[in-house]
């Protein structure tokens, strides 16, 4: 899709609840990844509000491209093309760990059912105890054939036990419900 140009996941635009989450003071700079960064736009929006930033894509292109904007910008942001599923193992992405703030704008709601315990995993792996999570993701939807996303209460059951929500955040998207979640890391 980056290579066809045709990527409308991938705005430009750095959503209003994560400048909530930060301009707020909700979450203070320290090291901060971008779980699906795409182009970077978020990554290099974190990295200007005094973040240690990294982001992570496995489409080499929007890294590719990432990394032209970060540069472009003048700010230092790490970014890596990688599996997700592999952050903080020895043979996934070279990233500097404990994460004091992670994001992720629309990867977890890609992954099948199967997955979610190797992203939590992942997760468990990277962010920090007492550190902050700020998640975007359909609610769900049938897409290709296949059936992405869940309702709040779903997704409180696959975080919920490391995982405290500070506030979930409706929306709609295309007529299909979305959700933002911000949550802290408990254990």
């Amino acid at each position: 899709m980056y290579l066809l140009g045709k990527s409308p996941w991938d705005t430009g635009v750095t959503p209003p609840e994560l400048n909530e989450v930060i301009q707020g003071g909700q979450v203070h700079p320290g090291r901060a990844l971008d779980i699906g960064c795409g182009t970077g736009t978020n990554a290099i929006y974190l990295a200007q509000h005094g973040f240690q930033t990294m982001g992570v894509d496995i489409a080499a292109l929007a890294i590719i491209h990432a990394k032209y904007k970060a540069r472009k910008s003048g700010v230092p942001v790490k970014f890596y093309t990688g599996d997700v599923l592999k952050l903080g193992k020895a043979n996934g992405p070279a990233i500097n760990v404990p994460i004091d703030f992670a994001l992720d704008i629309g990867c977890f709601h890609s992954l099948a059912a199967t997955q979610f315990k190797s992203y939590i995993d992942m997760l468990l792996r990277i962010l920090r105890v007492g550190g902050f999570y700020l998640l975007y993701a359909w609610g769900p939807r049938k897409l290709n054939g296949r059936h992405l996303g869940l309702m709040p209460d779903e997704m409180e059951d696959v975080f919920g036990y490391h995982f405290q929500a500070i506030w979930i955040r409706h929306g709609e998207e295309g007529g299909a419900p979305s959700h933002w979640y911000f949550f802290k890391r408990l254990s």
